[in-house]
């Protein structure tokens, strides 16, 4: 269960990513992280820290709420 909450986790970081206009790279140097490590995070393969998410989500101008919003029922 977890490894699919991670791939939900990381299907909905694309999504938000995508609709903000970024590329991973731009993301990941908006969020001082490895482009590599956003990858992974996007993939499920990586278990992001609360400070990671908070990065990412001020990055993206978002809530952190919204990259934890997504409906297990779709995937």
């Amino acid at each position: 269960m977890c490894n699919a909450r991670l791939a939900i986790f990381g299907a909905r970081l694309r999504e938000c990513r995508l609709e903000s206009g970024y590329s991973q790279e731009e993301l990941a140097d908006a969020a001082a992280l490895d482009r590599t490590y956003m990858s992974l995070l996007e993939r499920g393969k990586r278990n992001p820290s609360l400070l990671c998410i908070l990065s990412i989500a001020d990055a993206l101008k978002l809530p952190a709420s919204s990259l934890l919003t997504f409906n297990y029922s779709d995937n």
